[in-house]
């Protein structure tokens, strides 16, 4: 699948991966932060932001997009970073093609399945694309008026303003959601599957530098997961962004953008 991407910069390329209900918008302060050091790709994901639609949605298409991205962009190797989804799709792809890796941030999440959480997790990624699906935003007059019917079901306004990022005004400038929420619905188990801790010996990788950051007040990245992900990535650096959540990026960009410029470094 050809996917929308925005550039930025000059320098070793780095492609960035959203997260999910996310888009290359949410990471162009990055992109700016960094695009004196970096080439800076920002590609939307599969059924999010200016991508295409598909009933398929799990890491293993994901991972296929981003190497056509990367073959199409002629990039033999790159430093690769990923939030939450764009996180697990990151892991996916530095297995399949780890050669083709310079360095790889993981941002907010766990490779792994979080069998403890996944139970609450299901139910409240149903309850954001059920409201979704069933929120008419065709007959809305403003983003105000959109954001009360929201805020019904979505009382955290954080989650609201990034649901709110997928609104769009179409040709006939009335209101429509960007993303493919009936796809991410169907595939919504596949999105928050991971890897198998069972087979993580026979998937080591190593060679290139590897950090995870983790949200000062976010639970998506279980410190009890370490050990794990030392065992798939024994070269792998823990970091603490301070004072942020989920989405780091938007909580502290200053700090996730000097972790990411730490990768030229090692």
């Amino acid at each position: 699948m050809k996917l929308f991407c925005r550039i930025y910069g000059e320098g070793p390329p780095l492609v960035i991966l959203h997260g999910l209900y996310g888009s290359s918008d949410n990471w162009m302060t990055i992109a700016r932060n960094i695009s004196s050091h970096y080439t800076v790709y920002l590609p939307d994901q599969r059924n999010h932001g200016k991508s295409p639609h598909d009933d398929v949605h799990d890491y293993k298409s994901m991972s296929n997009d981003l190497f056509e991205l990367a073959t199409e962009y002629r990039l033999r190797s790159f430093f690769l970073a990923g939030h939450s989804m764009g996180g697990k799709t990151a892991v996916n792809f530095a297995l399949k093609w780890p050669g083709m890796i310079n360095g790889l941030a993981i941002l907010d999440i766990s490779p792994f399945t979080d069998y403890d959480s996944l139970s609450a997790s299901r139910n409240q990624h149903k309850n954001i694309l059920s409201v979704i699906l069933k929120t008419n935003i065709a007959a809305a007059k403003s983003r105000k008026e959109i954001e009360e019917l929201l805020s019904v079901s979505i009382p955290s306004e954080k989650e609201r303003k990034v649901i709110m990022k997928n609104i769009q005004r179409d040709a006939d400038k009335k209101f429509s959601w960007k993303l493919n929420a009936k796809s991410l619905m169907k595939n919504l188990d596949m999105i928050l599957e991971g890897i198998n801790r069972q087979v993580i010996d026979d998937l080591r990788i190593t060679g290139f530098p590897v950090i995870f950051l983790k949200g000062e007040k976010s639970d998506y990245l279980n410190p009890d997961d370490y050990n794990y992900i030392l065992r798939l990535f024994p070269a792998a650096e823990f970091r603490v962004i301070r004072n942020a959540g989920h989405w780091l990026h938007v909580d502290n960009p200053d700090a996730v953008s000097e972790a990411l410029l730490s990768l030229l470094y090692y």
